[in-house]
């Protein structure tokens, strides 16, 4: 699969998904192919964000806080994994940005989704260049 999507506003993104209480990212994963690409980077299945949304109405959005970060830690090792150099994004990178940067600046969630969209960028263009490596070899 070649990554189209290398460079993500993940800033915007976050301030979008913030400012419509997760509407955003609930259209926005299964509509622009973003669940399908993390599937493709991480090896395996993963919970669809709308199943995780709902399953936040009940919990404050706790549970899709934490899916996301869950996914983060993976993107940190795949990272680490092709050899990239960080700041990376990370499971307390997501957690602590979302909740304590929310309280302090309102624009935590916003500063954490960037940093999760510039690790995917720099992931999915790194995984680019190996396959075009790999054709170009081949």
């Amino acid at each position: 699969m070649r990554f189209r999507h290398t460079n993500r506003p993940g800033f915007l993104m976050g301030f979008a998904d913030l400012f419509t209480a997760g509407l955003f990212f609930l259209f926005y994963i299964p509509n622009s192919g973003l669940h399908e690409e993390l599937e493709e980077i991480l090896g395996h299945k993963i919970q669809e964000y709308w199943k995780a949304y709902l399953l936040g109405i009940p919990d404050l959005f706790i549970y899709p806080l934490i899916w996301m970060a869950r996914i983060a830690e993976e993107l940190k090792a795949k990272a680490i994994e092709l050899g990239l150099e960080g700041p990376y994004t990370s499971y307390w990178h997501m957690v602590g940005w979302n909740s304590a940067g929310f309280l302090l600046f309102m624009l935590g969630p916003a500063i954490a989704t960037e940093r999760f969209f510039d690790t995917l960028n720099r992931i999915e263009i790194r995984l680019n260049e190996i396959k075009e490596e790999k054709q170009g070899s081949g």
